[in-house]
């Protein structure tokens, strides 16, 4: 199927073309499209990004980490995932991104039932999902400027392209003049800001955030959350794992409380309890 132009935005289809240039909301940067034998195509129109559908994962037989889950996430939403250690939040992040396979249920990503996707496909799913952990997982022996940009070398940019969008990422970020330090010379926040960058550079439709925050002190935590809501209103749904009570309440998000791997509450604009 050949299809000539294509956008980062979710409300047209992720669809391959041949160079086709495009600009992000601030109109600076370019980014390109996939080619169509580099990615799967998803045609997604719908307002549901995410679909959970009874979803339940048991662990070695016994553990039972999720448990009928079932929840929708719109495009361009911001939803926080809240409650103790081990009531499902991390699988539930990992069940989206096909990381982890339910033993029941379905779980849905732009219009595909992820499940049934064929291996071969999975890596492609991925390219539209970036990943932001709570210990950066930066290459210590890379550059910030070539921790983002391995992201991009990693699924064939060329070299032009790279020159591009990593500059323009790591100003977004905040980054620009940091360019050439190793991780090891940066502080908790700055690396953390590397590891959005890399998560972002792809224009992915969904950012899956595990504990950002979790290593921060509270005013940097707060600049990440600032960050990452600036990034969320470019069109990219973000979901987020945490424990932080205070960023919860103070960003008065969608959260989703879990306990004992089942879903308690679902409530928008949301406090953490």
């Amino acid at each position: 199927m050949a299809i000539s132009m294509c956008s980062w935005r979710v409300t047209s289809s992720i669809a391959a073309a041949r160079k086709s240039d495009l600009r992000g909301p601030s109109g600076t940067a370019r980014f390109w499209c996939l080619r169509a034998a580099e990615t799967y195509v998803f045609h997604f129109r719908g307002a549901r990004l995410i679909r959970l559908e009874n979803v339940t994962k048991i662990y070695n037989s016994e553990v039972t980490a999720l448990r009928d889950a079932t929840f929708d996430v719109a495009k361009g939403e911001f939803v926080f995932l809240v409650g103790a250690s081990g009531s499902g939040k991390s699988t539930l992040l990992r069940m989206m991104n096909r990381q982890e396979s339910p033993e029941k249920g379905a779980v849905w990503v732009a219009g595909r039932n992820i499940n049934e996707m064929p291996d071969s496909k999975v890596p492609h799913l991925r390219r539209n999902i970036g990943n932001i952990f709570q210990d950066y997982k930066l290459l210590l022996n890379k550059t910030v400027h070539e921790n983002v940009a391995f992201a991009l070398e990693v699924i064939g940019r060329p070299k032009h392209v790279i020159r591009q969008q990593v500059p323009a990422v790591l100003d977004l970020v905040g980054l620009n003049g940091k360019e050439d330090r190793f991780p090891h010379q940066l502080s908790g926040g700055e690396q953390q800001r590397v590891s959005i960058a890399r998560a972002f550079v792809n224009r992915p439709l969904i950012l899956l955030a595990d504990e950002p925050t979790g290593n921060l002190d509270p005013a940097t935590g707060e600049g990440i959350m600032r960050l990452l809501d600036r990034i969320n209103k470019t069109g990219t749904t973000v979901v987020m794992a945490t424990h932080d009570q205070r960023i919860v309440n103070m960003m008065r998000k969608r959260v989703i409380q879990m306990d004992r791997g089942i879903i308690v509450r679902d409530q928008a604009r949301g406090v953490y309890e």
